[in-house]
């Protein structure tokens, strides 16, 4: 399928949950491995930004990580199905991108890295899932269904550029549209300018430190993740949470608060079958934005401009 030429199925696949499963977890645990290594290498950036993994035309990349004189990067691609890493030297390594136990893979992505004489002794064992098997011992995470990854990552692709959207009218201190591998999930987050309190902490195997630093400004974060609805759910949250923030007036009607994970969800597939799903989410996206600034505060003038103005200025009506 040849970008322009894509039907509305394509750019707003169905995918259930239930149904890749098995691909999504060990998918998870081959994106922990990728990301650590360039969390071994990136220099240190404000919330944990230099760990994340950034959508392409192909799949999802590290981007360029430096290492001594020169960079590399890893990206999965979702399209041939290989696990790219390449040099800045012009030397490169490719993995088949298969079903295969997670522990092949480590063994093998480790293995790859070291012929191209880059350091990888990365932590052993993933973060923010439990349990949290060592990734050489892990057998269990082993199937690759190609349809399914390239699906996920066609979710990724429609829901990265609705975000990136989204995140144009705002001027103030925001994060880029990237992929978290520790939560499985495409984010954004906006940011006051203020400090937050420190973050209590609690995620599976990961310190309460990581956790502070993460959140040590008040935010308002969104994003995607496959899971918390039948094909997977947009979310919005604050931190820290304003009053009333629950009982924000939030659109469109599928979209709702969850007290159980202390944040607005909205289903993928309401999003997928609504008569206009980008409009639909940037609503999402919008109100729950406007839950957490209005409840908190936010100096929203200075905080947000038309990302149009240029082109109306020299454009008049």
């Amino acid at each position: 399928m040849t970008a322009g030429h894509a039907t509305s199925s394509d750019v707003w696949p169905r995918l259930r949950v239930a149904d890749w499963a098995p691909t999504r977890d060990t998918l998870h645990m081959w994106a922990q491995i990728v990301g650590k290594i360039r969390l071994k290498h990136a220099p240190m950036v404000n919330h944990w930004w230099q760990v994340s993994l950034y959508v392409t035309p192909r799949g999802l990349t590290t981007s360029a990580v430096p290492y001594h004189s020169g960079v590399f990067d890893i990206e999965f691609d979702f399209l041939d199905h290989r696990l790219r890493i390449r040099t800045s030297g012009g030397d490169s390594r490719s993995i088949a991108l298969t079903s295969r136990p997670v522990a092949d893979f480590h063994a093998e992505v480790l293995r790859a890295m070291g012929d191209l004489g880059i350091e990888a002794a990365i932590q052993s064992h993933p973060n923010e899932v439990e349990p949290a098997v060592k990734f050489a011992d892990d057998f269990d995470h082993a199937t690759y269904d190609p349809d399914a990854a390239q699906t996920f990552w066609r979710q990724l692709l429609r829901v990265h550029l609705t975000m990136d959207e989204f995140r144009s009218s705002f001027v103030g201190k925001a994060s880029p549209v990237h992929f978290f591998w520790g939560s499985m999930d495409l984010a954004c987050t906006r940011f006051s300018g203020r400090t937050a309190p420190p973050h209590p902490g609690g995620a599976p195997h990961l310190a309460n430190w990581v956790m502070e630093e993460a959140y040590d400004r008040e935010l308002s974060s969104c994003g995607f993740w496959p899971g918390g609805a039948e094909e997977g759910a947009f979310y919005s949250y604050a931190y820290p949470t304003p009053a009333g923030f629950a009982e924000h007036r939030i659109a469109p009607e599928s979209a709702y608060y969850s007290a159980e994970y202390g944040e607005f969800l909205l289903p993928y597939e309401a999003v997928r079958t609504a008569a206009d799903p980008e409009h639909d989410l940037l609503r999402f996206l919008e109100t729950t934005y406007e839950a957490a600034a209005d409840g908190g505060g936010w100096d929203r003038s200075a905080l947000e401009q038309d990302p149009a103005r240029w082109k109306r200025r020299h454009h008049p009506a």
